[in-house]
C-alpha cells in the first residue's frame, strides 16, 4: 500500500526528520520535510500529500496553529494530521486529540510505532475517500442512503454534507458526529457513546465531555453558527449532545 504516498513530516530538529524521512523511505514512501508551519504550508500549496506529520513546539508557527490552518484549507480538511511532540502529559495529549488530530505521539518514540500509526491512518483514509465523487455541477444529492435531518443532508457512503443545499467540509472527526447524531435525530447520545463513535476510544464521561466540545465547537462553526450559538448541535449539560430537526 506504500506505493505513492507522499508523507509531510514537520519539525525543527533537523536529526528528528532526517531519522523519520529514512525510516519511511526505506519502507517506499515518499516524504517531504519542513522546519516550520510556514514551511510545511508553501509545501502543501505547491504538492499534494497524503499524511502530515508535526511536531508541536516549532518556531514561527507551531504545530496547533499548522493544525488549525491546514482544516480551514477545504483542499486539505480530510489529510490525516499527526501530532508528534515531546509534550507527553495527559493534558497535552488530550488537547492535541480534542483538536480533532488523527493521533498524538509522544517523544522519544519507536520508529515502528511511527509506521504503525503512518500505515492505520492512510489506511482509515483510503476507506473514507473511498466512495468519494468530485463535488461538479453534475453530482446529485438524490440517494436513497442519505440522512435528511431539517436543513442538513448527510451522505455516509460519500462522506458528504449539505446544509440548505450548500456543500459543507468536515474533517474526519466533525463528520463522524454529525452522522451519529443524524441516525439518531432528536435523541441525546450519551457522551461515552458518542465519544466511541467518533474518536474510537472508550473513556469517563468527563474526558469524553471535554474531547467532545471541541469537535461540536468547530462543526457548529462549520455549519455557519455564531460563536456562542449551538444551532442545530445541542448539548445537553453533562449528558451528551443531540440533534434538533427543527433548527
Amino acid at each position: 500500500m506504500h506505493k505513492g504516498y507522499t508523507i509531510l513530516a514537520v519539525d525543527d530538529q533537523p536529526e528528528i526528520l532526517k531519522s523519520i524521512e529514512l525510516a519511511l523511505e526505506m519502507r517506499g514512501y515518499r516524504v517531504l520535510t519542513a522546519h516550520d508551519g510556514d514551511a510545511a504550508l508553501k509545501l502543501l500549496n505547491d504538492q499534494p500529500v497524503d499524511l502530515i506529520l508535526a511536531d508541536v513546539a516549532m518556531p514561527h508557527m507551531n504545530g496547533y496553529q499548522l493544525y488549525e490552518a491546514v482544516r480551514a484549507n477545504p483542499q486539505w480538511v480530510l489529510i490525516p494530521f499527526v501530532f508528534m511532540s515531546a509534550r507527553a502529559l495527559d493534558s497535552d495529549v488530550r488537547y492535541g486529540k480534542a483538536m480533532g488530530a488523527d493521533d498524538y505521539l509522544t517523544k522519544p518514540f519507536k520508529i515502528d510505532d511511527l509506521v504503525a500509526i503512518v500505515q492505520g491512518r492512510l489506511r482509515r483514509a483510503q476507506e473514507l475517500t473511498r466512495f468519494a465523487v468530485p463535488k461538479t455541477e453534475s453530482s446529485t444529492l438524490e440517494s436513497s442512503g442519505d440522512l435528511i435531518v431539517g436543513t442538513l443532508r448527510v451522505n455516509p457512503t460519500q462522506h458528504r454534507v449539505w446544509k440548505a443545499g450548500q456543500p459543507v467540509d468536515l474533517s474526519p472527526h466533525e463528520f463522524a458526529f454529525l452522522e451519529y447524531l443524524a441516525r439518531r435525530p432528536g435523541q441525546v447520545v450519551a457522551l461515552q457513546e458518542l465519544c466511541k463513535a467518533t474518536h474510537d476510544l472508550e473513556t469517563t464521561p468527563t474526558e469524553a465531555g471535554r474531547l467532545l466540545y471541541a469537535v461540536a465547537r468547530s462543526l457548529r462553526r462549520r455549519l455557519g453558527y455564531a460563536a456562542g450559538e449551538m444551532g442545530c448541535i445541542v448539548s445537553v449539560r453533562g449528558i451528551g449532545y443531540r440533534l434538533d430537526p427543527t433548527t
